[in-house]
């Protein structure tokens, strides 16, 4: 009986592929996994790096990371099954234990690391993603964030019920309320959390929401661990890349989404990076807690996100918006 199914969207990913793979190798653990590789037609030595791990490969087709996490559910066979993108590395062998332990629990749905792995000398907006729990400043601000960051401390600005337990924190998320962005790098679910999942496209914050649709409530775990995103490595570039990215592909599939962003406020965004004043107190409080360079990027992320987030938004009015073409992506 396979335990656990990692489910790893890929698209050109040799460069961050190898330390993904080999962090999961090394975890030390009785349960028996399976590595599915959702594959979007890389052109590099992805698929050929990944079958020297013995995984799985599936086309992918649509080509973007959500298609290929919404065949991975489908085809998996582990009674649990971890989301990890090709850019994440489990942070040490016993990560796996970790992120099991709380289905015990039989009332938990999920589990998720509740911080980023920060890392010294990483690069400096992967340093910057986990000192402020977000890999976007828009999330931080409005605080569904839901990794740990060094400004206050939290793990997420939402008032969410919580339980102390041995090694996580149980936490109850209840419908019609705000949702923290829980999904992605390295979330575990139930097999069965995914029974009637029969969509072309998975998102990652979207899949809590469509099940409360149905329910009340729904228990899941922030697991006192952690996990290491790759995220932009030094590029400022990329990064805005990725913003834009995330933007345009919220445009062309909103249509298909579930996740209710009502709940965020573009205003509070917009207040917070024009006065620059909270800007600047929320990189000195943080720089006083955990003293890196990297809180210097917080102005720069804050001024992209909302070039970005604003073009887009006129864009989109204007019915400019095209989808973006997966053929040249790298990661």
């Amino acid at each position: 009986m396979i335990s656990v199914s990692f489910v790893i969207p890929t698209l050109n990913a040799e460069k961050v592929l190898r330390p993904c793979l080999e962090s999961i190798k090394k975890q030390k653990t009785k349960y028996k996994y399976e590595i599915l590789i959702l594959d979007g037609g890389s052109t590099d030595n992805t698929v050929n790096l990944a079958k020297n791990f013995k995984a799985k490969i599936f086309p992918n087709h649509l080509k973007t990371a959500e298609s290929g996490k919404a065949i991975g559910v489908k085809v998996a066979k582990g009674a649990y099954i971890c989301l990890i993108d090709s850019d994440n590395i489990l942070p040490n062998n016993n990560w796996l234990n970790k992120m099991l332990l709380p289905f015990e629990d039989p009332q938990i749905i999920g589990s998720e690391p509740i911080s980023f792995t920060y890392r010294k000398k990483a690069g400096l907006i992967e340093r910057y993603s986990a000192l402020i729990g977000a890999n976007d400043p828009y999330a931080y601000v409005n605080g569904i964030y839901d990794r740990h960051n060094y400004i206050n401390n939290k793990w997420t600005n939402l008032p969410i019920n919580t339980q102390i337990k041995h090694g996580y924190l149980k936490i109850k998320l209840e419908k019609n309320q705000p949702l923290p962005t829980i999904g992605a790098n390295g979330t575990v679910f139930r097999k069965k959390f995914f029974s009637d999942f029969n969509k072309k496209y998975l998102f990652d914050i979207d899949l809590i929401t469509n099940k409360l649709i149905t329910k009340n409530f729904m228990f899941f775990a922030k697991v006192k661990t952690s996990i290491v995103h790759t995220y932009c490595e030094n590029s400022i570039k990329k990064f805005y890349r990725k913003q834009n990215r995330r933007v345009v592909d919220y445009y062309t599939y909103a249509h298909l989404r579930s996740f209710n962003w009502t709940t965020t406020s573009p205003k509070k965004f917009i207040l917070y990076t024009m006065l620059w004043f909270p800007m600047f107190f929320d990189l000195s409080k943080g720089y006083m807690n955990k003293h890196d360079s990297a809180w210097f990027f917080h102005p720069i992320a804050c001024y992209l996100t909302l070039y970005v987030y604003s073009l887009n938004f006129i864009k989109n009015k204007l019915k400019l918006i095209k989808p973006l073409d997966r053929n040249t992506w790298k990661q």
